[in-house]
């Protein structure tokens, strides 16, 4: 093989190659876009699945034309946090983000029939229920909602973990439990005061108005009171 033919192969053999990389690169970078499509497809479907459905809503249509008043589904955490790409599977909720994340300042949660508030860190919630009252008929002077709104959130750590131990284990003030989870029952009346440290602070009555067909619980909720955000002293 001549020297001149010998060239003429290698550059054939190299424009082969670069053309083969080049699609190579092309193919890839077709596979990101179309995953970036799947994905943002995945977010709109699971943000379908965890709102509230069109007949809850006509429902309450009046109601939820008041002020700071919302519905939200809690879904079973035990039956789907390995399902859904959302993280602890739209087990949580976030009365301030109004997200189903865990990681949007939730305050709210729902596991083994149980409703939980107080997740990580020194944060810390109470929790009240109250029967079946309206949630129309709960505001700040109703005798269990006044001890929460009146209530201080500490800013000294050993405070705020004294505060942990205290609403996990309960206590009784007249003849209402406040505790940091309480049994989830359709048709009651629940009041609400998460403390989360650099993030809020907030009062909410909510009544679990029905339990859907997956396991999943539909609030209908009420923002009472938004308090300033407390800062932690850490030691």
């Amino acid at each position: 093989m001549t020297n001149r033919l010998m060239c003429l192969v290698v550059r054939a053999l190299g424009l082969a190659l670069l053309v083969s990389i080049n699609g190579l690169a092309q193919d890839r970078f077709t596979i990101v876009k179309e995953i970036e499509a799947l994905r943002e497809q995945l977010k709109q479907k699971e943000n379908e699945f965890l709102a509230p459905a069109a007949e809850d809503r006509a429902r309450f249509a009046e109601p939820l034309r008041q002020p700071d008043m919302g519905l939200a589904r809690l879904m079973p955490r035990e039956q789907y946090r390995e399902k859904l790409t959302v993280r602890e599977g739209g087990a949580y909720y976030s009365f301030t983000s109004l997200s189903n994340s865990y990681d949007s300042d939730s305050q709210i949660g729902f596991e083994q029939g149980t409703l939980r508030t107080g997740f990580a860190g020194a944060n810390f919630g109470f929790l009240v229920e109250l029967g079946d009252i309206p949630i129309e008929k709960v505001d700040l002077d109703h005798p269990a909602v006044r001890y929460l709104a009146e209530f201080v959130a500490p800013t000294a750590e050993p405070d705020a973990r004294e505060q942990q131990r205290k609403t996990s284990n309960g206590f009784k003030i007249a003849d209402r439990t406040y505790r940091s989870s309480q049994t989830a029952s359709v048709g009651r009346t629940y009041v609400l005061r998460s403390v989360s440290y650099d993030s809020s602070d907030v009062l909410v009555a909510f009544c679990v108005v029905r339990q859907d067909t997956d396991g999943s619980l539909i609030l209908l909720w009420k923002k009472l009171k938004e308090f300033s955000t407390p800062h932690l002293a850490r030691q």
